[in-house]
């Protein structure tokens, strides 16, 4: 039998002490990971002793602590560029340092260079409630941010990441409209909406919206374009605009277009409306509802039950009884 004294010897797999781990939060379009490992106090002081103060520590066990974010961010309002990076800090008893390094492959903090930093900020910890093992997680997210938030011992360390999502979007809009999205109306009038709502990249949105209407002018598109006018500061060309637009629009979106006057409180506008509406679909149950909700909100009971029984003289059956308790509540029988 042959011999195996020349095979080169391995070690099996075996847990580590400090346990590995992942966590991921999206804020906008913005995808931010920090991986990292664990480890337990075991009865351990940590803070000035395990973990000496004013010296750079991996936050964390074994390789690397990496934190990498999909888009530009700000790091406690302070640029940082997309990327993953290597995250270190710098306990001290007050004040600490938190560096995010350009090296993201390093064991730990032994190969640590300040000359690789990409950023660093000052954060202050706080005292909160005894945890034995050590943890990243996302707290208090919003629509633009997220605390990134280090636990350990009685130490909590928060870090504040903001993200410009309006310009994320926008940029992001870009790149999709350079594929199949641009061949058709819809995706450029998005994107021209995205704009007026957010009050970004104007002269873009005129360029955008031109396009969609090009592609097949509609009600939607003359509407998105009106209200960039609007915001340009020329009502009299949205006015006409918007006359063109109900030209081309259907019963859901004169429909809609209604609701929404209502709701910005011009009744007449929404009244007019709602009224052509019932002109142009004559046979339509829902026009008259919506005609007869109007005349309620603007205090006209008298024609809002004249058009509620007209409503319910033409409405599934899945619709009458709410109509039916619309015209009792405002005292019709």
């Amino acid at each position: 039998m042959g011999s195996f004294h020349s095979i080169a010897q391995t070690n099996l797999t075996k847990p580590e002490a400090s346990q590995g781990c992942a966590i991921e939060q999206r804020i906008g379009l913005t995808d931010i990971k920090i991986t990292y490992h664990s480890p337990l106090t075991q009865g351990r002081a940590i803070w000035g002793e395990l973990v000496p103060y004013d010296q750079v520590w991996r936050a964390g066990a074994n390789k690397n602590t990496t934190i990498s974010f999909s888009t530009n961010v700000k790091v406690e309002g302070k640029n940082l560029a997309a990327g993953t990076y290597g995250l270190h800090m710098i306990p001290t008893a007050n004040d600490w340092t938190i560096i995010f390094s350009k090296n993201n492959y390093s064991w730990g903090s032994f190969f640590y260079k300040e000359k690789e930093d990409a950023l660093r900020v000052k954060v202050k910890p706080y005292t909160g409630n005894l945890q034995d093992w050590l943890s990243f997680s996302f707290n208090h997210p919003q629509p633009n941010s997220v605390i990134v938030l280090l636990k350990w011992e009685k130490i909590e360390v928060p870090i504040k990441i903001e993200v410009d999502v309006h310009e994320i979007v926008y940029e992001n809009m870009q790149k999709e409209l350079d594929g199949v999205a641009g061949f058709f109306w819809q995706g450029p009038n998005q994107a021209a909406t995205h704009c007026i709502e957010n009050n970004i990249h104007l002269d873009q949105a005129s360029v955008w919206i031109e396009k969609s209407i090009n592609a097949q002018k509609n009600f939607t598109n003359l509407s998105t374009k009106a209200n960039l006018l609007d915001k340009q500061g020329k009502s009299s060309e949205a006015s006409i605009l918007r006359k063109e637009a109900l030209t081309l629009a259907d019963e859901n979106q004169m429909n809609t277009y209604g609701y929404l006057l209502m709701g910005q409180k011009k009744m007449n506008e929404a009244l007019d409306i709602f009224k052509l509406n019932v002109k142009k679909y004559p046979e339509s149950w829902n026009v008259y509802d919506s005609l007869a909700e109007g005349f309620e909100n603007s205090g006209n009971k008298k024609e809002a039950i004249e058009n509620y029984k007209k409503a319910l003289a033409k409405a599934p059956e899945n619709q009458q009884e709410r109509i039916k308790n619309t015209i009792k509540k405002l005292g019709g029988s």
